[in-house]
């Protein structure tokens, strides 16, 4: 009997599957303190239906397959509120329109992690099996009888203690529950297989189906197998077969010909045998009259398959079996129904009803049991987005998120897997349609107050049309006159008005234009001059920026810094146009806003848009990349897990479907394999991998003739082996940050 101290230590303990004394006490009033006794038989649901019945077998290699292509991730939670709405968006019936909502919900609620110990726990569970053929045993016994269990073994001394070093799928059908008493339903589990072995209940997690059978000795502490419910349809299957099996072994003559007028002896009746197989059997004789002398007779000796109605019985039999499994029976092979439309949402059935329901299961107690040993923040999630069955056709996808105004540019591209583009801060803004006006009953009601105003001068154009650098107001003068690299304003008179051009006066400004031409010269040697001008504007901008940083050397410049900021904009105007605005007219008009925001990110420690020119910063600045080099020797392995998720099923569907899978290169296999096994790359391979992405853009989405078998499209299985989409947006920005 447990000591005191013993049921203390185990009351304590939270991974215990421990009720509260009062339920006890109803409960399991009767319950003493011995071994609970599971009523069902399950040995002979794994013997007469997943070992005998052929159909039970592919219901469970079914969804065990189609289970098995699913990856796991493991994430760290930030926002439990948006977490709690991912999980409930995530537990009814899952499909394309259900995946965007949750996608969404996920990147605000979880931090994706890679590489950790739950990670390499979940990939190689114990040294005999992978996490394929451990999950696939976990739902195999669930799904035969009703009870999944997990054996966690860990050090019992060391840095590790309390943390599982390896996981089993214990045989379901020989595991017993040794019961406590009231204090403790559930003490030990024992196992008696080439000998008897108790395991403490922390250490064992039981997965198990609903048991409304509440009798009082504790049997709904096991879980109720499906085939308990359809136990009848399963004997009804088989004793067809059986029957069919017997029928075909047991066959004897048709039946009895005799004669009415008398008995024949052996010679005579051997004679009519004869005389009726030479002249009224085989095809030539097919449909011919048959006249005899005598009047015979004939007794049956037996009943066909048909009159038995044993297809009759076997096919309702089958459709039972699907039924209690949520398996559509047309994925057995069933002709009735089999069309292709009908395939496909039978398919897409089996993943919403029966695959992703368990997946579910087996993760929610795997983040009650497992998870909280290596942090309390971890959590275990399925990436559903994977199956081909749930996704719609890419452009309808891009359809709705287009009209979708209240989800930001980046949401939108984590929807369609792009990843987030960080360095333009404006994609994380909401665009409104213009043509969307709010109408309250205030505004409706509020009295228009008349305004005595020149309407048309403030439709006017502010550059007065018809001239250069004319404008109507002194600010966008002004403004002028900083894109040319000056200051100040003057004033002309058009048409009866006060008109305004940039520089104090107009022989500057003439000055300046000249200076323009100078920047379409093709000769390097001029570009490179520094004019007078130009020099004069850098050096007030450097004064004005220096006294506001006072002496904090990571945040002074210099003009000739200045400088090289202003030759990139020349640059990145006609080398890269479409990061140019569309107000934005000149070289030097963008080459100025550069060296405004420049500026304004060694001020404040951050840029208004992009980012640019971090190298010209000085070392000590936050934003600075002078003190990141990068050796051509480096390697770099923090690449996404998604990408190495993308690899793994690549190598697990040439497993699978072997010579159907004929996509990939020998290096794109070898690039696999190294991405499912996290290998660290070089600089070298960071830049094949970018050409290859470059090279083969579009074959990311799987074309419409290989929807149903998504192994045989190559251009598909090529992409994903060299990770796929999360690797190209990560190895693209990687390689731009080294080159930078």
């Amino acid at each position: 009997m447990a000591s005191f101290l013993d049921r203390f230590k185990s009351i304590i303990n939270k991974s215990s599957q421990l009720t509260n004394i009062n339920y006890n006490k109803a409960i399991y009033n009767w319950l003493g303190e011995s071994i609970v006794w599971n009523p069902e038989n399950d040995d002979s649901f794994i013997t007469e239906g997943y070992r005998k019945n052929a159909t039970v077998y592919s219901l469970i290699n079914l969804i065990t397959k189609a289970a098995t292509t699913i990856p796991f991730q493991v994430y760290e939670i930030d926002n439990k509120n948006d977490y709690k709405r991912y999980k409930a968006l995530t537990s009814g019936v899952i499909d394309s329109t259900t995946i965007q909502k949750a996608a969404l919900l996920q990147k605000r609620s979880l931090i994706e992690l890679s590489d950790t110990e739950l990670h390499k726990i979940l990939e190689r569970p114990n040294p005999a099996q992978s996490y394929n053929a451990f999950i696939t045993e976990l739902i195999s016994f669930g799904k035969l009888t009703g009870n999944r269990y997990i054996y966690g073994i860990g050090p019992e001394s060391g840095p590790k203690v309390g943390k599982y070093s390896e996981l089993y799928a214990m045989p379901s059908q020989i595991m017993e529950i040794i019961s406590g008493g009231i204090m403790q339903p559930v003490q030990k589990y024992k196992i008696q297989y080439n000998g008897t072995y108790e395991i403490d209940a922390q250490d064992i997690c039981h997965i198990k189906d609903f048991n409304p059978y509440y009798d009082g000795t504790g049997s709904h502490l096991y879980g109720q197998s499906p085939l308990q419910a359809g136990l009848r349809s399963l004997t009804t299957n088989n004793e067809a077969v059986q029957t069919g099996v017997k029928y075909l072994q047991n066959q004897t003559a048709r039946g009895l010909l005799m004669s009415e007028e008398g008995d024949l002896n052996e010679v005579q009746a051997q004679q009519l045998k004869d005389k009726f197989r030479t002249q009224f059997q085989g095809s030539n004789n097919a449909g011919d009259v048959i006249i005899t002398p005598k009047k015979l007779s004939w007794v049956n000796f037996g009943l066909n398959a048909t009159d038995v109605s044993l297809i009759e019985q076997y096919d309702a039999s089958v459709k039972d079996l699907c039924n209690i499994y949520n398996v559509p029976v047309q994925l057995l092979n069933n002709t009735d129904s089999a069309s292709y439309n009908n395939m496909k949402e039978a398919k897409k059935a089996l993943y919403q009803n029966a695959v992703i329901p368990e997946l579910i299961k087996i993760k929610d107690e795997l983040n009650r049991w497992l998870s909280p040993m290596y942090g309390d923040k971890l959590c275990i999630e399925f990436d559903f987005t994977v199956i081909p069955e749930l996704q719609e056709e890419s452009g309808k996808v891009v359809d709705q998120l287009s009209k979708a105004w209240w989800i930001t540019p980046n949401e939108k591209r984590e929807v369609m897997n792009y990843g987030v583009d960080q360095d333009d801060e404006t994609l994380n803004d909401y665009y409104i349609p213009a043509n969307l006006i709010p109408v309250k009953p205030n505004d409706i009601d509020a009295p228009i107050e008349p305004i005595d105003i020149d309407v048309n001068k403030f439709l006017s154009k502010k550059l007065v049309p018809g001239m250069t650098d004319v404008f109507t107001t002194i600010d966008e003068a002004e403004s002028r006159a900083e894109e040319l690299g000056g200051t100040g304003t003057h004033e002309h008179s058009f048409d009866g008005e006060v008109v305004y051009m940039p520089f104090k006066n107009h022989d500057d400004y003439k000055k300046a234009i000249e200076e323009l031409k100078y920047y379409d010269d093709d000769d390097e040697v001029k570009k490179k001059e520094i004019s007078e001008r130009l020099k004069i504007a850098l050096q007030n901008k450097i004064d004005d920026h220096n006294d506001k940083v006072g002496s904090d050397k990571d945040k002074r410049t210099t003009v000739g810094i200045l400088f090289d900021v202003y030759e990139r904009g020349i640059g990145a105007f006609s080398t890269n146009p479409t990061s140019v605005r569309p107000s934005v007219s000149t070289p030097q008009q963008w080459a100025m806003a550069r060296v405004n925001s420049f500026l304004y990110a060694l001020e404040n420690s951050k840029f208004r848009g992009g980012k640019h020119d971090t190298d010209l910063l000085p070392e000590g600045h936050p934003m600075s990349s002078k003190d990141k080099p990068t050796e051509k020797n480096e390697t770099f392995d923090t690449y996404p897990q998604t990408a190495s998720n993308n690899a793994k099923r690549m190598i697990e569907w040439r497993e699978k479907y072997g010579s159907q899978v004929q996509a990939g290169t020998a290096t794109g296999w070898r690039r696999a394999s190294m991405l499912a096994n996290r290998a660290p790359l070089d600089i070298e391979m960071l830049n094949r991998i970018k050409s290859f992405f470059a090279r083969h853009e579009g074959n990311q989405t799987i074309a419409e003739r290989y929807k149903d078998t998504p192994w045989k499209d190559n251009g598909y299985v090529s992409w994903n082996l060299w990770g796929g989409t999360a690797m190209k947006d990560w190895v693209n920005k990687k390689v731009n940050q080294i080159n930078e």
